[in-house]
């Protein structure tokens, strides 16, 4: 197996600042892009973008030293590079745009994949943040295979390419398909057999059986994680340990919720719910890989307040010591 580099994908709601740390403290990962900045018709002040990526307050980087990339989803090329310019400020290692978010509230608004229905546009966005930005921060783009089929992928991808952006992702559903299975791995293969830029594939990739898979069928060397670095925290880790010929200790189910807890517990969200919310998304995304998950779900998953997740976590930890 070949693999260049390994991202953990931007996924919004999921994989904030606190996330992104977690899990590459674990390792494995060369890069992070954060939730979506969405731009609309103004200029953001410098700490909205601070917000989504407090990474930049330290290099860009994760603090286990791995770059993360600020994300801009928004349809006005001339205010997306304006904002660009004004997150340019803050050296941030590469800028990504996001033209593959599925959601019906951010379509209706003329943004992420809504805007595969019209690949010119889609060139004039790329094209005003690469000329925008220094040449030395490398402009991404991520998108999806098209709006509701495939007929239009080689048309976006070749603005894309025209543009000059310096690197492609391709999630390998239509925006239709929504996270449905299967993706389509192989539809991408023509894109990266003439790509003059790395292309990176992404989606269903749940273990290192399907990493191959998709290397294979897509033609592309690097790879973007998403829901899998939730049901298995160490997924890149042992991918890259694969790849290296070293061995790899699976991390089991205690070093992973005694992870979730510190996760939690240092969380700088200050929603009430936030602490139950997201131990009960993280718990059912696990129960994929740890069917321990499945039973710590069913203990909290009517629990509202912090505290008590807490301590029901702390009962069920006693409990299974005994």
């Amino acid at each position: 197996m070949v693999c260049v580099r390994i991202f953990l994908a931007p996924m919004e709601g999921v994989v904030d600042h606190e996330m992104r740390d977690v899990l590459t403290r674990v390792g494995g990962y060369d890069r992070c892009v954060t939730e979506f900045v969405r731009v609309t018709d103004q200029l953001l002040p410098e700490r909205v973008f601070t917000r989504f990526a407090p990474e930049l307050e330290q290099g860009g980087r994760t603090s286990a030293g791995t770059p993360v990339f600020l994300q801009l989803l928004g349809s006005n090329p001339k205010v997306l590079a304006m904002n660009a310019v004004q997150a340019q400020n803050l050296s941030p290692l590469g800028i990504d745009l996001n033209f593959g978010c599925p959601s019906k509230t951010v379509n209706r608004s003329d943004g992420g994949s809504a805007l595969l229905r019209e690949p010119e546009r889609i060139y004039h966005i790329v094209a005003a943040v690469r000329d925008a930005v220094d040449p030395s921060i490398p402009v991404t783009a991520k998108i999806r295979l098209g709006f509701s089929n495939h007929d239009a992928l080689d048309e976006i991808t070749d603005n894309v390419f025209r543009a000059n952006a310096d690197e492609l992702c391709i999630h390998a559903r239509t925006r239709e398909d929504r996270y449905t299975p299967p993706a389509y791995w192989a539809a991408v293969k023509k894109v990266s057999e003439k790509a003059p830029i790395p292309v990176v594939i992404n989606g269903e990739i749940w273990n290192l059986e399907d990493a191959k898979k998709a290397q294979i069928d897509s033609g592309c060397e690097d790879i973007m994680l998403g829901r899998s670095a939730l049901t298995s925290p160490d997924i890149a880790a042992k991918i890259k340990a694969e790849i290296n010929g070293e061995e790899h200790h699976v991390m089991d189910w205690w070093i992973t919720l005694e992870m979730i807890v510190k996760y939690l517990q240092n969380s700088k969200n200050h929603h009430p719910m936030f602490v139950s919310n997201r131990c009960k998304q993280w718990l059912v995304f696990l129960q994929r890989h740890y069917p321990e998950a499945k039973v710590l779900f069913h203990r909290v998953k009517r629990l509202k307040k912090a505290d008590d997740v807490f301590s029901e976590i702390k009962l069920y930890q006693r409990e299974s010591l005994v």
